[in-house]
């Protein structure tokens, strides 16, 4: 391999094993895998796990908020069909099986030998080609209704769009923050197709993040914050025009807390800009020291990171943490009343372990630490803790919701049902 000489020696013994396009298949993957038991856990646990007897109540219409009904998830078309977890794990099968495959003989072939890795860049290459057509051709029924729903979301967000929340708001921005997690990973898929596709590269060889310019990896990195940034600013402008048509506030307020929301999104920008020129520095070319940019690329960093951890905790946990109620002695110490998961010690783990991964996953927004080759393996272990931080938050982001609408909803249900049942009599004896 004359021709690939160069490129044998700059390969790290990482990428010798688990080349850029494997590693995004992986995490990918496991991300399927991930929502599964997102799918799976709070199935067990029947949010809301009560269930009205048919025989004293008309009917248990919106008396039972599982996962699939908050997200508007495409119903099952009898008891019969397989739950929501069950076609998603059958998905994440049919892609991994593949992936296992593929790697295996990846591994069998090349036996972590630079050229050989070099020469057949084909294997994983195809296999990202398998991966995506297993998602989106309708040619296969494993979780064909959810793949639908999962491209028709995907569609809709992609250009910061949102559904009414009677259509699956809630849905898209689950989908939405999910993405903000993938941030990173979507970076290094873009340098996988253009490493594959440029004549001088290789998809196995050492990822080239410059590779289209020093513009468009961290132009593709913020495009998950961009997204909910949009999002935000629409449900702002919809409680202005709702509040405008009612002549008064309603009960989403002047919609303060979407600009607030807004703002923590907008706060990724500055890390990734400030990355990016870190990354490309030229003393003639910036007005300050190396040493200046890297100190406002650190407060850019901090600022992120302790505001989306403030957001997780006091806005999407609903949690008291940082408020005066968290003293209130109906609840645990920081945390609230309604809680389904009953374990506070759950709780308190779960703000300090998203607490440490804030704080890595912001200064994983950074491109310019990609230029070291040891890093690689490091970084790789980043984005699998920060999918598993998403992984963690989806339970409790969830569960907040139907503290606030399922349960909400719930409770009126049985009130008027109660109300309405023929037992019940309100005229005088």
């Amino acid at each position: 391999m004359d021709g690939d000489a160069h490129v044998e020696p700059e390969l790290d013994s990482f990428t010798r094993w688990l080349p850029l396009p494997y590693r995004v298949a992986v995490i990918i993957v496991l991300g399927v895998w991930a929502w599964g038991a997102n799918l799976h856990y709070l199935f067990l646990i029947r949010i809301v796990r009560w269930k009205p007897h048919r025989a004293a109540l008309p009917t248990d219409d919106g008396c039972v908020q599982d996962v699939p009904s908050l997200i508007k998830y495409p119903g099952r078309p009898s008891a019969t069909h397989p739950p929501h977890h069950l076609s998603t794990y059958r998905l994440a099968a049919l892609l991994t099986i593949p992936l296992l495959i593929s790697l295996f003989l990846f591994w069998t072939i090349t036996h972590g030998d630079p050229a050989r890795v070099v020469d057949w860049e084909a294997l994983p290459n195809l296999y990202l080609v398998v991966m995506v057509l297993c998602v989106v051709l309708p040619w296969h029924s494993l979780s064909r209704s959810g793949r639908f729903r999962f491209m028709a979301t995907l569609k809709r967000i992609s250009v910061g769009g949102i559904a009414e929340a009677q259509d699956g708001k809630f849905g898209d921005i689950l989908m939405a923050d999910a993405l903000t997690s993938y941030a990173k990973v979507l970076g290094d898929l873009f340098v996988t197709l253009c490493m594959m596709f440029s004549s001088s590269r290789h998809s196995t060889g050492k990822p080239e993040r410059s590779c289209g310019g020093a513009f468009w990896v961290p132009f593709i990195i913020s495009i998950p914050s961009l997204i909910r940034l949009r999002q935000c600013l629409i449900e702002f402008l919809r409680v202005r025009r709702s509040n405008a048509r009612s002549g008064s506030i309603g009960p989403h307020g002047w919609g303060g807390q979407h600009l607030a929301n807004a703002l923590k999104y907008s706060s990724a920008f500055p890390v990734i800009i400030l990355s990016a020129l870190q990354r490309g520095y030229d003393p003639a070319s910036f007005g300050m020291s190396e040493a200046g940019l890297f100190r406002l690329w650190l407060a850019a960093v901090l600022a992120n990171s302790f505001y989306s951890f403030y957001w997780d905790v006091a806005k999407d946990w609903d949690l008291t943490l940082f408020s005066s109620e968290r003293s209130n002695p109906e609840h645990p110490w920081g945390l609230r009343r309604q809680r389904w998961f009953h374990a506070k010690q759950m709780y308190y783990t779960v703000v300090v372990v998203d607490f440490f991964l804030r704080c890595t996953w912001s200064i994983k927004l950074s491109p310019h630490l990609d230029h070291f080759n040891d890093l690689e393996g490091g970084i790789f272990v980043m984005q699998l803790m920060e999918v598993f931080r998403r992984w963690v938050w989806i339970f409790f982001r969830v569960e907040t919701e139907w503290s606030k609408s399922g349960q909400a909803a719930c409770s009126c249900s049985l009130l008027l049902i109660w109300l309405n049942s023929p037992q019940q009599s309100w005229s005088s004896a």
